[in-house]
Formats: structure tokens, C-alpha cells, sequence
């Protein structure tokens, strides 16, 4: 895939997928970190006279009411601040409105698109990569910059319905992650440790498989380590747990072929499912019938400090508690100090576990924060985006 320095973009119409999903509450953006990494693909783009539409989506569309509270147009207004420079906003997603606007654009002038999602109603043609809708956006440009590395792993019209039909190149953003993931993760430096945390294994087992591969120790917590608990014969009363017979029989595998590598908790901090104030701390053989694991304790930290000590390099991807509920947030803080002091090389998997960063004080302290979610894991679990296999170069 060529990057946007290898193209001649001089003069040309170009539409730009960028990441802008950002957290907004009331009309009001609560981190701009995501308008604020796509500008350097922005201004270079404004520096080679490029005509330029942005296109982004926010949230998720399945209701009417879903519209006005996803819509980009904040968004618009805080790039324009951002760039010191007026910043044009379409409100809709398509129709002689949206046509005029961007025949008028010129030279060195960028157009905001209302968010793509909006398309999801009723048809969702956005998210189901409609063929007629990529063909239409399409007419925008003459040059497709896929800079979301965010939404780089879905087939939605936008990112890869768009680039099947365009020359297309990655913007700035994309670079940066592909070359940091590749240089910390893809190939470490050793020994290389995998904390991972997380709701479902179900989502994670790809991930799981190809991190055993390639680190020396992988930590399991949360809902990832409810069901390894379960499977190897531990009470996890009420906690999230996979009952998909599948994954079971796929986890006992890789439970006895990688005993040697995989630490699960010791000890945990739970509630229970019929009493909001009720919090206890357990090792992980006392939990009740009623109990529900939120955090780990201070034994799981203390074995993780003593991994982080062994360790050159540790790529994080998930909370180690439920972090959002102060009664369970404790362990993800410790987890972050530790991380913090440790001097190693930490690189933390996006999603979650950045937001978590955010939340709790502690961006900037680590080596590489990765902008993506599911395009993260995809990366390190394939080596490569998959949703850019199929998608038209120069």
C-alpha cells in the first residue's frame, strides 16, 4: 500500500477517511485527541492544493433519535479551530446539497461530510458496504487517503467500498501505526509480555493464539480469565464467562499446550449480583455462588510487577478491572503505575485500555498508544489489515 508521500496528490480532489469517533456528551467533545492526529494529513494535504472531503463516522446509527447526538458537526467546528482555518460542513450524506458543496471547493479548501453512519438508516448502506453508495462518494475525489486507522479493519462503504474504486494511499496516522506496531509488537524486543484483559474471550482467542506464538508470558484478566477459571475447575459464581462449547474446547488446548506461559489472577476484588454496595476482597479459590469478579487484587499485581521486572517489552490490551466503577478500579491504577515506573518498552492496544488511560491520568507516560480497537488486534493477530487486501493502489 503506498503511503501519501508517494503520491501525486498536487492539485487533485481527494477524499479523506479520517477517525473522528470522538467521546461527546451533549453536543460537547469530551477528547479531541482523534481530530487531533488526523492534522498532519490534513495540512499536507492543504499544502499540495488538494481539494479535500472528509468523511468520518461517530457512534452508532439504529434510531431516528440517534441522529442529532452523533452528528459531526462540533466536529467540524473544533477542526476548523484546530487548523486556524474555515472548515465546511455538509449536514447531509448525500444529494444536490452535498454535490454543490463539493463541486465549489477550492484548491486548499476541506469540506466536512455529515457523519457516514447516517446512510446506516433504515438500509444500513454505510455499514454493509453498499455498492451503489461507494460508487456515489466515490465521484468526490480522484484520490482516496484511508487515514482511520481506527475503522481500517471494516468493510463499510467509506473505507473499503471507496478504495476498491480509487487510487488510494495511507495518510500519516496509518503510517505511524503500522510502524510502531511493527517495530514494538510485531518484532519485540525480548522478553516480551502480553497483559491482556477484556470482556469476552470470544473476541480475543484469534488474538490469544497468535500472542502465545510470540511472547514469552501472557497475563489473563477479566472476562478472558473468568472462563479459563471456569474451564480449569474454579467457582466463578455469577461473572462473565463464554458458553460457547467452541471456544471452551479451543481454550482447554491452549491452556495445557502454553501452561508454562499463561498467568491467571490469584485474587480478585468482587460484588455480587443483589447488593450495588457490596464489595469483597477473595483469593481465587473462596469466590460464592453470588459473586461477581470486577478487579483483581494486590497478589495478581504483585506477580505482574514481578513479569514487568523480567520484561523488555509489554503490550497491554484491556483493563484488568471494571475501571468505570471507582468500587473496581483499583487494579487497572496499580497496573499503570507499575507500567509507569517500570522504564520498559509498554505499548497499549487502544479501544478500552486507552480510554482507560485518559480516564485515570496517564497519557503520555508509555511508549505507543494505538489509536485502534478491533484494527489493532487485527494487525498483530494477521501481520497485516485484511480489509486492505482487496483495495485498488495507485
Amino acid at each position: 500500500m503506498k503511503t501519501i508521500e508517494q503520491m501525486d496528490l498536487d492539485n487533485k480532489r481527494v477524499i479523506l477517511r479520517c477517525d473522528f469517533n470522538v467521546p461527546m456528551t451533549l453536543g460537547k467533545i469530551n477528547d479531541d485527541t482523534k481530530i487531533q492526529k488526523s492534522l498532519k494529513t490534513i495540512q499536507y494535504l492543504i499544502d499540495h492544493n488538494c481539494r479535500i472531503v472528509i468523511m468520518s463516522h461517530l457512534g452508532k446509527i439504529k434510531f431516528e433519535d440517534d441522529l442529532p447526538k452523533n452528528s459531526l458537526a462540533p466536529v467540524c467546528t473544533r477542526l476548523s479551530e484546530l487548523l486556524n482555518r474555515p472548515v465546511k460542513f455538509s449536514p447531509k450524506t448525500r444529494g444536490v446539497e452535498l454535490d454543490t458543496m463539493v463541486a465549489g471547493l477550492q484548491p486548499g479548501e476541506v469540506l466536512l461530510m455529515e457523519n457516514t453512519r447516517y446512510e446506516d438508516l433504515p438500509f444500513k448502506l454505510e455499514s454493509k458496504n453498499d455498492a451503489g453508495l461507494a460508487d456515489y462518494w466515490s465521484s468526490f475525489g480522484d484520490i482516496f487517503v484511508m487515514d482511520a486507522f481506527a475503522s481500517s479493519h471494516r468493510k463499510h462503504a467509506s473505507t473499503n467500498g471507496i478504495a476498491k474504486l480509487l487510487p488510494t494511499c495511507i495518510g500519516y496516522l496509518v503510517m505511524e501505526e503500522v510502524e510502531n506496531l511493527d517495530k514494538y509488537i510485531i518484532n519485540p524486543k525480548k522478553p516480551f509480555s502480553v497483559l491482556m484483559g477484556g470482556a469476552k474471550v470470544d473476541d480475543k482467542l484469534d488474538l490469544i493464539e497468535a500472542m502465545l506464538k510470540k511472547c514469552d508470558y501472557l497475563v489473563l484478566t477479566g472476562g478472558l480469565a473468568n472462563t479459563c477459571l471456569r474451564t480449569l475447575g474454579f467457582n466463578v459464581g455469577e461473572s462473565l464467562v463464554s458458553l460457547n462449547q467452541d471456544i471452551i474446547e479451543r481454550l482447554k488446548k491452549i491452556l495445557y499446550d502454553y501452561k508454562d506461559k499463561i498467568i491467571l489472577p490469584l485474587d480478585v476484588i468482587v460484588g455480587n449480583t443483589y447488593d450495588s454496595s457490596y464489595v469483597d476482597y477473595k483469593l481465587i479459590d473462596q469466590i460464592s455462588v453470588d459473586d461477581v469478579i470486577g478487579d483483581v487484587g494486590n497478589k495478581t499485581i504483585e506477580k505482574i510487577k514481578e513479569l514487568v521486572a523480567i520484561s523488555n517489552t509489554i503490550f497491554v490490551n484491556g483493563t484488568v478491572g471494571k475501571y468505570e466503577d471507582m468500587r473496581f478500579a483499583n487494579g487497572t491504577k496499580d497496573l499503570f503505575n507499575v507500567l509507569k515506573e517500570s522504564n520498559k518498552i509498554v505499548v497499549i492496544g487502544g479501544g478500552d485500555t486507552s480510554a482507560a488511560i485518559n480516564t485515570l491520568g496517564f497519557n503520555g507516560c508509555f511508549n505507543y498508544v494505538s489509536s485502534g480497537g478491533g484494527a489493532t488486534l487485527e494487525y498483530l493477530t494477521l501481520g497485516h489489515m485484511k480489509s486492505f487486501e482487496d483495495i485498488k493502489g495507485d
